[in-house]
């Protein structure tokens, strides 16, 4: 049987694992202090879900974050200690990626606008962690536990672009149908509707559903990205069974980015979406 390789770098180098054990750590130093998730988080200025996923090495703990926490947790120099460490983690983050996967993935975390098109599933920047888990989980042909765990946290760790300051400017044109998969049951769509209501109220997103009653659509293709790197002209990303595709040709661009201008005025706009959401969560 041969040896199994490790899907990217970091993995061999023990990325993932250093966040995990700084999780553990910050768990322990934060029960030692006798504060909750949720009263800690408001020390720090994240929520308690986002402080399960640090603690859990699922979401990259950020170096702010542990300068933060060393004070807060009376931690004497501990956390300092792994900034280093941490910040020379962060600058190989996109290796954690499948390969076909990370040049976009460094497009994403630099740019300075990111506008998606979905048309059958939550985009992975919008997706609550129990939702990305079912995702990958079903996925065919199968994948092991520890590679879903894997990409569960990769895709948690890209959602940092909300946090990201300069706030980049995000747009989203969403599906009605991809209000409506339950996937992973009624529990996990409606904190996954939850999320889309709590990032679409962020200063910086804009989000938008494409009812599935209008009549007239000026894309019937596939979904895709559109996002402008910083000092760089916009790009358009779109896949398709696994195969990537990163367009860069200005007219092709173009056309992507027209297609995308059409929609958005076709839409509801993002108070009429908010609307509908709510509306969906009390008829769940």
């Amino acid at each position: 049987m041969s040896e199994r390789r490790p899907e990217t770098p970091a993995e061999a180098e023990g990325t993932a694992g250093l966040f995990v054990a700084l999780g553990k750590m910050l768990k322990f130093l934060r029960e030692r202090k006798g504060l909750t998730q949720k009263e800690f988080g408001e020390l720090v200025g994240y929520g308690p879900d986002a402080i399960s996923a640090m603690e859990r090495g699922v979401r990259t703990l950020r170096p702010e974050v542990l300068i933060k926490a060393n004070e807060v947790l009376d931690a004497g120099g501990l956390l300092l200690e792994v900034v280093p460490e941490v910040e020379a983690a962060m600058t190989k983050a996109r290796t954690r990626h499948p390969e076909w996967y990370r040049d976009y993935a460094g497009l994403e975390a630099e740019a300075v606008e990111l506008h998606f098109y979905a048309n059958h599933a939550v985009p992975g920047l919008l997706q609550t962690e129990d939702h990305a888990r079912a995702v990958f989980a079903k996925r065919r042909p199968f994948l092991d536990e520890e590679t879903i765990e894997r990409r569960v946290a990769d895709r948690l760790s890209r959602q940092q672009l909300f946090e990201r300051r300069p706030s980049p400017i995000v747009s989203y044109v969403l599906e009605e149908v991809v209000l409506d998969r339950p996937i992973a049951g009624q529990r996990v769509h409606k904190d996954q509707l939850r999320r889309i209501l709590q990032v679409g109220r962020m200063q910086n997103v804009e989000i938008q559903v494409m009812p599935t009653r209008v009549e007239e659509h000026p894309n019937l293709d596939s979904a895709f990205n559109l996002l402008t790197p910083k000092g760089h002209g916009q790009v358009a990303y779109m896949e398709a069974h696994g195969h990537p595709r990163l367009v860069t040709d200005p007219e092709g661009v173009r056309t992507i980015a027209d297609r995308y201008g059409i929609m958005r005025a076709m839409a509801l706009s993002p108070a009429e979406t908010r609307k509908l959401i709510e509306q969906k969560l009390e008829e769940l």
